[in-house]
């Protein structure tokens, strides 16, 4: 507790001034305000953790992710799927013990509500009473001070007229003067009756404020401590969510360790190869010479040859007669 205490710090030094109390009043109705803020908080916030869940849960379950994989990366992929739902129910999980801290602070919101009502209703009770003892103090005061006024008056009278010669005139003065000094005391009498009850009433008022006061900074002191431990204890449980999300992972980035890529090839080959031989080449087969074993015929470069033979070269020049006589076999007719 500090040394600004609330029974020393909320006065005020007219009577009739509630100033004091109702700061302390207007500030725990903040202080409750903001309890149901977090409280609000953290439902909404479980509203939505519980939905990610949900949807990560329907993703990790419905969703295909390199199903058609092989060896240690399928592998990987199985570990990561399953660490994928374990997140999904941890964030399920935490979203029911936010609900429950939601639910432990609007318990102990409605606690020091009904608390606060017990000092309440005394408080406002002191407060009537006060202000009504005050105005029934003052009620007396001007009636006292009244008859004062009246007695001076009745005493002036008697002092001018105390030549008069008319006993009669006298004695009305006197009866009259004697009444003013009887309603002045009897005045005096209430008046300082009213006093002392109001200064009973006072003190009691006071003594219920310091009771107040004391009440509400014990609960000033327990609500802010609340608050605090539970922010604390909220924010615990998003790095605990963290930290339990990246064990989880780790055991995706451990089965991964596994996965080396040469072997993955390396598996694929052994499990999927069909065979270490490739076709042979396709060979030329004459129409005309079937030949069983025949060569391959030679690769060549650039433009294809023909497969014909050279054309013959005629024995006659062109101004020869017979020019067209070739190999002895004429193209023309006879």
């Amino acid at each position: 507790m500090t040394g600004s205490l609330f029974k020393r710090n909320f006065w005020s030094p007219d009577i009739l001034s509630t100033i004091g109390y109702e700061t302390i009043i207007q500030h725990l109705n903040n202080g409750r305000k903001n309890c149901k803020e977090f409280e609000e908080f953290l439902k909404e916030r479980a509203s939505i953790e519980e939905k990610y869940g949900k949807d990560l849960l329907s993703l990790s379950r419905k969703k295909p992710c390199g199903q058609s994989e092989i060896n240690n990366l399928k592998r990987a992929l199985e570990v990561f799927k399953q660490q994928v739902d374990s997140v999904a129910q941890c964030h399920i999980q935490l979203a029911q013990m936010l609900r429950e801290e939601a639910k432990k602070i609007e318990e102990f919101r409605e606690k020091q509500k009904l608390q606060r009502k017990k000092t309440e209703f005394i408080m406002d009770a002191v407060h009537k009473q006060k202000s009504s003892q005050f105005k029934k103090t003052m009620d007396a005061k001007k009636n006292y001070e009244q008859k004062c006024r009246d007695k001076d008056e009745a005493e002036q009278a008697v002092q001018r007229n105390a030549n008069l010669v008319n006993t009669k005139q006298q004695e009305k003065l006197f009866v009259k003067l004697a009444a003013s000094k009887t309603a002045a005391e009897d005045a005096d009498k209430a008046y300082m009756l009213q006093i002392n009850t109001l200064d009973k009433v006072r003190e009691e008022w006071q003594s219920e404020h310091i009771k107040a006061c004391e009440v509400f900074e014990a609960q000033e002191y327990e609500r802010i401590k609340v608050f605090r431990n539970a922010l604390w204890l909220h924010v615990n449980q998003l790095s605990r969510q963290c930290v339990t999300s990246d064990d989880m992972y780790e055991e995706v980035r451990k089965s991964l360790e596994k996965c080396n890529i040469e072997k993955e090839i390396e598996y694929f080959v052994t499990q999927r190869k069909t065979g270490q031989t490739p076709p042979a080449p396709i060979m030329y087969e004459n129409f005309y010479y079937p030949q069983k074993n025949a060569a391959p015929p030679e690769k060549t470069t650039g433009l294809n040859l023909p497969r014909r033979g050279p054309v013959p070269i005629p024995k006659s020049l062109p101004d020869d007669s017979d020019y067209s006589l070739v190999d002895d076999y004429s193209l023309i007719y006879q």
